[in-house]
């Protein structure tokens, strides 16, 4: 089964291992899970990766509840993203994700009435959860007031968080929590 007809996810390999089992790239017959994940804590880790960014796309005005419209802005997307770099989608979505993904962050504690922030290591869900919402916001917020379609700001996130650019907004929220953790080690 191919992703939009289009995009086989068997050739997909995950290099990040920590965070391996948490993108699901299974091909199933159907891309829509009708909330099946949503009844347990860690049910949307079974749920197919492109969905989840779908979901992630259909956070904020325009696009809520609108799921037909955000998968046919992640299959624009795919196809400018195949355009430009010759390469499967899939392939560059699971390394942004990767690159996207904070390590750590930081926690606050009270001692007393005090108030003491402490860096730990981030989960790999939250990791996953992480990245895929800075990709989306970073989508959103390039495209708003902009003459520029929203799969094309979509592309352009993936491809500069799969690449590790520092204008992208996933990988700029991922070094601003990384810092933050770092000072309060």
């Amino acid at each position: 089964m191919k992703i939009f007809g289009k995009w086989d996810p068997s050739e997909i390999e995950i290099e990040d291992l920590s965070i391996k089992g948490y993108i699901n790239l299974t091909p199933r017959m159907v891309m829509y899970s009708g909330g099946r994940h949503a009844k347990q804590q860690f049910k949307k880790s079974e749920q197919h990766i492109v969905e989840r960014l779908a979901n992630k796309m259909m956070r904020k005005e325009q696009n809520t509840g609108q799921k037909q419209k955000a998968y046919s802005i992640v299959d624009g997307a795919f196809d400018i993203i195949h355009e430009r770099t010759k390469e499967n989608p899939l392939t560059i979505l699971a390394k942004a994700i990767s690159n996207a993904a904070p390590r750590e962050e930081v926690v606050r504690l009270k001692y007393g009435g005090i108030t003491v922030p402490k860096a730990v290591d981030t989960a790999p869900q939250r990791r996953v959860d992480t990245a895929l919402m800075g990709i989306a916001r970073g989508a959103r917020q390039s495209a708003f007031k902009s003459r520029r379609s929203i799969e094309s700001c979509l592309a352009d996130e993936i491809i500069g968080a799969a690449n590790g650019d520092v204008k992208s907004f996933a990988i700029n929220k991922k070094d601003s929590i990384e810092r933050v953790a770092k000072a309060a080690r």
